[in-house]
């Protein structure tokens, strides 16, 4: 930022409202109003303020507090600038309050002062008025009232503590009686010898008593100090002096430094300078003239700053160290950067001012300007250069625009989601700069050098950069990447298309998690593993009926990992061609029970209609549902049945034939007749055979006379007694090389006269006929014989 940025913190005060109660959204309070101090102490004067926190939608934020006393050219004099106050005074302001505390008060210090402050709006700034009104008192003690002793030089006396003002609503006040600490009120009454001296302080202001005075006569024992507070440069040398009274001219003087906190614990006891290994080397003790002593310490350093006395010792008496020295205060000059309406102004401040006209040296980046010798730089202010000064040879600190801001993390390595985690800036700056925070380019709250994240958040993440900015100028940091990381969360499965899913249409499943970095995916199907990989998506391209089923996907890295919640994905499809079961199985009889039993795979399931065919042609259904049944079946209910399953996505059928068998009595029925039939069949088969091989049996018998051998037949009839005999009417003997065969053989059953009658066969006709045809009678007999049409009478 240059400096007619720096310039924006510098506004003219177009408004001015004297309101320190009230509704009014703008306003300086200051309490008290009216304060008592006593000189060369110090005083602090505190005032509170309030603002709208918006104006025309703007944030309104403070950009300058100062204090004054004096308006020069129209404008308030900032009392860092005033330089009567300089190196004396110092502000201290915060969360809408600012504190001012000028020390070493001097009697022209009494005065009204007034706070101002200025907003980043036009129209934002306030002066408090009236302000609070400052006096300044010093201690005097005063003898009201004395009378003398019944013995020699006494008197008893009552001395009062008097100030031009009240400290405290309600001060009191410590006595100092040669030196030593008395307790006392306002007055203090006792003996006093003519040798006593009697001084007084405020309470709380205790190193800033009266001076000691002769409460008879003025030979009285003594220490005044020349100044109470000295200011030296670190590095110099510097003259602490008193003088003193004593009638004892066989005394040891000595220069003691008062008990410090800081030194207490190795210095428990005040101990001569001259014997002090720390100020040995550095300090001589002068005395210029009788009842005048000097210290004189070398080579300052800054832990010199302390309170220095002077003690005085007799055989008969002793100045005690109790009573208040002078206070020492070693610094260096130092550049004080003071905002005013036309941009910031360097002032060269020292608390070691000396009287007169000083003469101060400017530098510029480490070079001399010349020319410029007033406590105030005149020239022009670049945010690039650096600056400084020099009273009495003594260089101060350069003040310079804040270099690049550095930010630092709190921990290397990976972030984690819930841990603490801080960023730092820092940058050199002279003043101290003010950081602010943004992350990508939005303001934060926070406005210190460190921005905390006590748990941080995945919103968290992003790009975090600070400004650092005093007086001089503002520069930016580089920019620092934050990126939380955490075990995956709140898994999910989601299906697209979403409502019901249809066979053979595309699926995508996909599997959500909040994680970082990315988790890898693994799918299942009832635990079992699918796909893995980065993506979290799982794709059915032509999705079947077999892919329904619950699926899960797990999320994982390094940090963790998580499972879904399940998804139950349900493919809706057409009926498959059905089945049918018959039950019983086997022979379907008449009057029996039939249950017929469609199945089908549906989904959704499957509503079932039957019917009964009739040819090629579909008749009216003749019952709905899974299960037909038949009772008391007929021959009428054989036939085709067909099953029809269908649901809302399309229909399928399967056709069914089922023969009915009759009943036992008519399979008896049945049985018989087919048997007689057959019986009639085979026998006419028979018949006809038989009449065809006789009548060719006889044709050849009549061709070949040969062959044939006649038996006559038996003209008479034998006595029952006797035995029957054969009569052959014709037989032919048929010669064949195979085994003979005996056929058509049919026995003539006679009249039987008595049971006790022999039987006796008669051959009508015998013809033995040869396989080849020609008579072979000579050559052999052939031993088997066919007979034909054998009739025993």
């Amino acid at each position: 930022m240059g400096l007619r940025e720096a310039a924006s913190c510098f506004v003219i005060f177009l408004l001015s409202v004297s309101v320190v109660q009230g509704e009014d959204p703008w306003g300086v309070r200051c309490t008290p109003t009216q304060i008592c101090a006593v000189k060369g102490s110090k005083v602090q004067i505190r005032c509170s303020y309030w603002h709208p926190s918006r104006i025309d939608d703007h944030d309104v934020a403070v950009e300058k507090e100062f204090w004054f006393t004096k308006v020069q050219y129209g404008e308030p004099v900032d009392l860092r600038s005033a330089s009567e106050y300089t190196g004396r005074v110092k502000y201290d302001c915060g969360n809408k309050a600012c504190t001012l505390t000028i020390t070493d008060l001097r009697d022209s210090d009494s005065d009204v002062y007034q706070f101002r402050f200025t907003t980043n709006q036009p129209t934002g700034r306030f002066t408090g008025s009236p302000g609070v009104s400052l006096s300044v008192t010093g201690v005097q003690a005063h003898i009201p009232k004395s009378s003398s002793c019944w013995w020699y030089d006494c008197s008893k006396s009552r001395v009062e503590c008097q100030t031009s003002c009240s400290p405290t609503p309600s001060p009191s006040y410590i006595w100092y009686k040669n030196g030593k600490k008395t307790p006392g009120e306002q007055s203090y009454t006792a003996y006093f010898y003519s040798a006593d001296s009697i001084s007084c302080a405020v309470r709380g202001h205790e190193d800033f008593p009266s001076a000691p005075v002769c409460v008879d006569g003025n030979s009285c024992y003594r220490v005044n100090y020349i100044n109470r507070n000295i200011c030296a440069f670190k590095g110099s040398s510097v003259d602490i002096s008193c003088s003193y009274n004593s009638h004892f001219y066989s005394m040891t003087k000595s220069w003691l430094v008062a008990e410090r906190e800081d030194v207490q614990l190795y210095r428990p006891q005040a101990v001569d300078l001259l014997n002090d290994p720390e100020f040995t080397a550095r300090v001589q003790v002068l005395d210029p003239e009788p009842g005048r002593s000097t210290l004189r310490i070398m080579n300052l350093t800054l832990s010199d700053s302390a309170q220095y006395r002077f003690t005085f010792k007799s055989q008969w008496f002793e100045w005690d160290r109790s009573f208040p020295g002078t206070t020492l205060t070693v610094t260096d000059p130092d550049v004080q950067v003071i905002c005013s309406p036309i941009g910031p102004t360097l002032t060269c401040h020292s608390s070691c001012l000396l009287s007169g006209r000083p003469s101060f040296v400017w530098y510029k980046n480490g070079r001399e300007v010349q020319g410029e010798t007033s406590p105030t730089f005149r020239g022009f202010l670049h945010p690039e250069n650096n600056y400084s000064c020099a009273y009495e040879h003594h260089h101060s600190s350069p003040v310079y625009a804040p270099k690049v801001p550095l930010v630092q993390l709190s921990q290397p390595g990976d972030i984690l989601k819930d841990s603490s985690v801080s960023l730092t800036c820092s940058s050199d700056a002279n003043p101290p700069p003010a950081y602010t925070w943004y992350k990508e380019n939005q303001t934060l709250l926070n406005r210190a050098a460190q921005l905390v994240f006590r748990s941080i958040l995945f919103s968290d993440s992003g790009e975090y950069y600070c400004t650092a900015e005093n007086a001089l100028g503002k520069t930016t940091s580089k920019c620092v990447l934050i990126n939380v990381k955490y075990a995956p969360q709140s898994s999910s499965v989601s299906v697209s298309p979403s409502g019901e899913i249809m066979e053979g249409s595309s699926v995508t499943l996909t599997c959500s998690s909040d994680a970082n970095p990315a988790a890898n995916y693994t799918w299942y199907k009832e635990n079992r593993t699918l796909l893995q990989g980065p993506e979290g998506v799982y794709r059915l391209s032509s999705i079947s009926s077999g892919d329904s089923g619950v699926y899960s996907c797990k999320s994982e890295n390094q940090y963790g990992r998580i499972n879904s919640t399940s998804l139950h994905l349900d493919v809706q499809y057409a009926p498959k061609p059905p089945s049918v079961s018959v039950s019983p199985s086997g022979e379907i009889m008449e009057g029996s029970s039939v249950t017929l039993t469609c199945s089908s795979d549906a989904n959704p399931a499957a509503n079932y209609t039957w019917y009964k065919r009739s040819g090629d042609k579909q008749v009216q259904p003749t019952a709905s549902g899974q299960i037909f049944t038949i009772t008391d079946i007929t021959a009428e209910h054989g036939g085709k049945y067909q099953c029809e399953a269908q649901n809302t996505y399309g229909r399928s059928n399967t056709t069914l034939h089922l023969t009915v068998g009759a009943g036992a009595w008519k399979s008896a029925v049945t049985g018989t007749t087919t048997a007689l039939l057959l019986v009639v069949i085979l026998l006419a088969v028979f018949l006809w055979i038989r009449r065809n091989k006789s009548f060719t049996q006889q044709r050849e018998c009549s061709e070949r006379p040969e062959d044939r051998v006649q038996i006559p037949a038996a003209a008479h009839t034998r006595p029952a007694e006797q035995h029957h005999e054969v009569h052959y009417a014709s037989v032919c003997f048929t010669q064949n090389r195979a085994d003979d065969l005996y056929a058509n053989i049919g026995r003539v059953q006679p009249q039987r006269e008595t049971e006790e009658e022999e039987e006796e066969a008669e051959y009508s006709a015998v013809r033995f006929v040869s396989a080849t045809g020609t008579r072979r009678e000579e050559e052999e007999d052939d031993s088997s014989a066919v007979y034909s049409t054998v009739t025993k009478h």
